[in-house]
């Protein structure tokens, strides 16, 4: 499954060709009674007709199921007046039965399905929660987002981003919990609620990775023991302030974000290590702040794990760096379409781990609206 910013790919079931798929047991009822029709009687190939409402029940509802079963029904009755000797009460059986085994496999099928359906809106609802669409633009720093899923047909995941228009500036954050599955999106929800709250309100970023840090423990500690070592987050908070001129990036354990400015790519590397989330105890209380130039016409690209270590099939890490060099100076919905479709191709269209990333550009004074 895949979203890129704020637009999800839908998949289609049976690929482009669904209306073929889906006519397919009546193809293979007209197939069958033709040949039967049409071939010795000794071949016989009238005995395949329960394979038909055999197929009906993977694709169509109860009812079309039953019906085509009793058509095969009498195409058989029809074939044993032309070729007589063919077994036609044992065939005829064996339609009635598949049938009815046909008939009832498509209504657990179909529970299923509205099961599954009922299921996907509530990942639906839980992911506007947690990945909520971002502003396309704060002030003046434009934002866009990007999240792809490596599960096909999941819907969230443990990587998280989200951006606030406080007091102190625009202030992004991005993250990777450890692990997958309920636990980590857990991990991501609590991490992203603690800052929506305490963005607006911590007038410095080690105050606020502080909070974020004792959330993540305390979430830590209300899932089962054998789990909590595997609880861990790396996060990056940066903050804009409100005119631009620099950004403030304070990274712990996450990967370095790449800024774009005047055609030049440079990746932030931090001065000092920070403590990633729920490691404070482990490694200590440290945290470290760089401050950079981000003047207008400036780029940033934030970014989960998954990008850097998207491989091809030859185990080559998808090189970042060389990319931005030749797409850096696109938009930012420019750039993550395009980091989107890369990803993709390079990856042979399977990823092995969830994506996120934020394109962040300052905008020019002239371009800004009225």
């Amino acid at each position: 499954m895949i979203k890129s910013g704020r637009h999800r790919h839908r998949h289609r079931p049976y690929g482009g060709h669904r209306q073929a798929v889906l006519l397919s047991p009546v193809l293979v009822t007209v197939l069958i009674t033709g040949l039967a029709f049409s071939t010795p009687r000794e071949i016989a190939f009238s005995r395949l007709l329960p394979a038909a409402p055999a197929l009906a029940a993977a694709m169509w509802p109860v009812l079309p199921t039953v019906l085509l079963g009793a058509f095969c029904l009498l195409a058989m009755l029809g074939i044993s007046f032309f070729h007589s000797d063919l077994g036609t009460p044992y065939t005829a059986a064996a339609i009635a039965a598949v049938t009815l085994a046909a008939a009832y496999a498509s209504h657990l099928r179909l529970q299923r399905e509205e099961t599954l359906f009922q299921v996907r809106l509530v990942a639906d609802a839980a992911q506007k929660v947690l990945l909520r669409p971002l502003p396309r633009r704060i002030q003046d720093v434009e934002i866009e987002s990007l999240y792809l899923a490596a599960q096909e047909q999941a819907r969230i995941g443990g990587d998280f981003y989200e951006a606030a228009d406080t007091p102190y500036g625009v202030r992004l954050l991005i993250g990777d919990v450890r692990g997958k599955g309920l636990s980590a999106v857990g991990a991501a929800a609590a991490v992203t609620n603690c800052f929506r709250e305490n963005a607006y309100d911590q007038p410095d970023l080690t105050g606020l990775v502080r909070r974020l840090q004792i959330t993540m423990t305390r979430y830590s500690v209300a899932i089962p023991a054998d789990d909590q070592p595997e609880h861990f987050a790396t996060a990056l908070i940066a903050e804009i302030p409100h005119g631009g001129g620099n950004v403030r990036i304070l990274n712990c354990g996450h990967p370095p974000p790449v800024f774009v400015r005047s055609g030049q790519v440079h990746v932030l590397e931090p001065s000092l290590p920070s403590t990633p989330l729920n490691l404070a105890a482990l490694l200590g209380d440290h945290y470290h702040v760089d401050t950079v130039s981000f003047a207008p016409g400036d780029q940033m690209l934030l970014h989960t794990d998954g990008v850097t270590e998207t491989r091809d099939r030859s185990g080559a890490f998808f090189p970042l760096s060389d990319w931005m060099q030749h797409h850096g100076a696109a938009s930012p919905r420019g750039l993550l379409d395009q980091l989107h479709q890369d990803l993709l191709h390079y990856s042979g269209g399977r990823l092995d781990d969830d994506i996120a990333a934020l394109a962040v550009r300052c905008r020019h004074t002239s371009a800004q609206e009225p």
